[in-house]
């Protein structure tokens, strides 16, 4: 039997888990724009616009449903359209994986953070997504949650910043952040896909919890470029959205990934992870 994957919001995290999955996957992505289908279909995936498509054919097909798009103050958006359908074909799936963010744990002072801390958001947006995981929580489906650490990869790394010179290095004292690249997201997606267990939750993030600002430097020393000077947080000109991820300060334990999907990280710290950037951006691996 054909396994189908229906994506919703087939964004940057999906995308690099279907270069995984076995060629015979048929995979149905959502996106909102023409010009994302485009791309998406370049890539042999089967996008759909939404909202507007009906998906009503995608999901009687699906196999596997993966959920990318996040909630808003009106809830979240693949539950407020189709949640009575997909609830009434619970049977049918066979894994189904909503990306939420770390930042449902709240501020822990710097202080380490597992799948079992009670989760207490800082944020508006980090109680949207426990109220997201909750929601879906309750439809009764072989669900498996991700807990996605601040992501990077191709295309989103720090070196463009460092080269054009916007990138800064704000000093906040004691914060620290943890991370995780893109290629161990999809990894640790296909392994779960692999070894289904309805109702775990796991932490996506590499080994080195690390200030923001060592990770600029760092960049900047692989560019042999000056290193950007600090800049104190309380006088830093931020956007809202900006200062809101310094409101927490944690680090975050990956231990359930390594023990019960048999995950070894790809780019274990970001000094792995940003030399193999740079190697394929440069052509010097």
């Amino acid at each position: 039997m054909t396994k189908t994957l229906l994506s919703f919001g087939h964004g940057y995290s999906a995308r690099a888990l279907t270069t995984l999955l076995p060629d015979d996957w048929r995979v149905i992505g959502t996106t909102r724009s023409e010009d994302k289908a485009a791309a998406l279909m370049a890539e042999g995936i089967e996008p759909r616009i939404w909202p507007g498509a009906d998906l009503t054919p995608a999901l009687k097909s699906a196999t596997h449903l993966l959920i990318s798009a996040g909630p808003s103050e009106a809830g979240d958006p693949v539950l407020n359209e189709l949640r009575d359908e997909i609830a009434d074909r619970r049977d049918q799936f066979e894994w189904v994986g909503y990306l939420s963010t770390t930042g449902v744990y709240g501020d822990h002072d710097g202080g380490w953070v597992d799948e079992n801390t009670p989760l207490s958001p800082s944020t508006k947006r980090g109680q949207m997504r426990v109220d997201a995981e909750l929601a879906w929580q309750l439809l009764g489906l072989p669900l498996h949650i991700f807990r996605l650490a601040g992501i990077y990869g191709p295309g989103r790394g720090p070196f463009s910043k460092v080269r054009n010179g916007t990138a800064r290095r704000i000093i906040k004292d004691g914060q620290v952040f943890s991370r995780i690249h893109v290629a161990d997201i999809a990894q640790t997606l296909a392994a779960s896909i692999a070894q289904p267990n309805p109702g775990a939750i796991y932490n996506l993030c590499d080994d080195d919890p690390a200030p923001p600002q060592d990770v600029i430097a760092h960049a900047a020393e692989l560019l042999g470029l000056p290193i950007p000077p600090e800049q104190d947080f309380a006088n830093a000109d931020l956007t809202p959205m900006a200062r809101s991820f310094y409101a927490e300060s944690k680090k975050v334990r990956n231990d359930r990934i390594k023990t019960d999907l048999g995950v070894k990280l790809t780019y274990p710290d970001y000094r792995a992870g940003l030399a193999a950037l740079l190697a394929a951006e440069t052509g010097n691996p």
